[in-house]
């Protein structure tokens, strides 16, 4: 099993990169990058690139709606390029909230652009013309809606690899299917080893009834909070205000994909009061609601022995790559966390 970990994007990112490069040291095997409405993930990507000599480098997430599909797979496989190799390209839908509220951009048909992207992005990698007649994007552009002056053209550099791994960041039973059918891998929030199955089973066997052979088994990122010791379980308060943030003021009610994930574990009146009380403003009371034991499901966090039974836990669920989030204070007990346990995976 892999051990991966995200830069926080709020933070700051010479200090971010100082860490990973001690991480990659302790064994951390991927990092990611993320976008939402901060600074871009390119430029600090390219950064992390010269910084660092092993570990793979992944975008977490290019949100499918901001950049045009081909500058999506030019951008990917420059970032390949300076990595020598490294680059995963990590792709979500985001949500209206940034796409339409920050981007300016009608958020619509998350499922069908990313196909038609995935599609594409091959194909400039392949160094192929780039021709493409979808509902949403037609390369090149039909002379009756330009000056007529478009062609196919095709990847000027040979890139290193000419299939980039994707991972997609997919919540929904359809999205998920998508993602086992298309991705390499897939990125699930919060989760939960023992209901992972009962939400996302169905729609992960359809995708892979579908799979191309060439595209390997799903690697399947799981993102737990992470700390291992024999007092760290008031740890787990800190993993609160992100699980309330997400369930609870991630979009409108009705409209919030990650409160219709709680609820679909099991959780569907925390999830509904946990909403209730963030909309209204009550963003520590909606943190305190957050059940103890759904944060203790989807994190890593007790003693060495303890971590090690979860660690199995998720295996048995098809986790492939844990991008933990280490929630002891300070660098050398970050990089002591994903030295322990990478101890503890062997």
């Amino acid at each position: 099993m892999r051990i991966g970990t995200g830069i926080n994007y709020s933070g700051g990112f010479a200090e971010s990169v100082a860490d990973v490069v001690e991480l990659e040291k302790a064994g951390l095997d991927i990092v990611f990058v993320p976008e939402a409405y901060s600074f871009d993930a390119v430029s600090q990507l390219g950064y992390l690139a010269a910084k660092t000599e092993r570990v793979q480098l992944a975008s977490g997430i290019f949100q499918i709606y901001t950049r045009t599909p081909s500058l999506t797979a030019m951008t990917a496989a420059g970032l390949d390029f300076v990595s020598d190799g490294r680059f995963t390209l990590g792709l979500g839908a985001s949500g209206p909230q940034v796409i339409e509220g920050f981007h300016g951009v009608k958020y619509d048909a998350p499922l069908a652009r990313t196909r038609e992207i995935i599609e594409i992005c091959r194909q400039v990698w392949r160094r192929e013309r780039v021709v493409h007649e979808g509902k949403h994007y037609t390369i090149p552009l039909p002379a009756d809606q330009g000056t007529g002056l478009g062609k196919p053209l095709k990847l000027i550099n040979h890139p290193v690899r000419e299939r980039i791994p994707i991972v997609l960041a997919a919540l929904g039973p359809k999205n998920v299917a998508l993602t086992a059918e298309l991705a390499e891998g897939w990125e699930p929030i919060f989760f939960h080893p023992e209901r992972a199955a009962g939400v996302w089973g169905d729609a992960l066997a359809e995708g892979k009834a579908k799979r191309a052979p060439e595209l390997g088994e799903l690697d399947v990122f799981a993102g737990p909070a992470l700390a291992i010791g024999d007092d760290v379980d008031h740890l787990l308060d800190h993993v609160r205000p992100m699980v309330a943030l997400y369930v609870g003021g991630m979009g409108a009610r009705g409209k919030n994909f990650y409160n219709t994930l709680a609820t679909r574990y099991g959780y569907g009146a925390e999830a509904k009061l946990i909403q209730d009380l963030y909309l209204d403003g009550k963003k520590d009371e909606a943190a305190a609601a957050v059940p103890l034991e759904l944060l203790r499901a989807i994190s890593l966090v007790g003693p060495a022995g303890y971590v090690k039974e979860r660690v199995a836990a998720f295996a048995e669920a098809g986790v492939t790559t844990l991008s933990v989030h280490p929630l002891l204070p300070g660098r050398d007990a970050r990089v002591a966390s994903v030295a322990k346990l990478r101890e503890l995976i062997g």
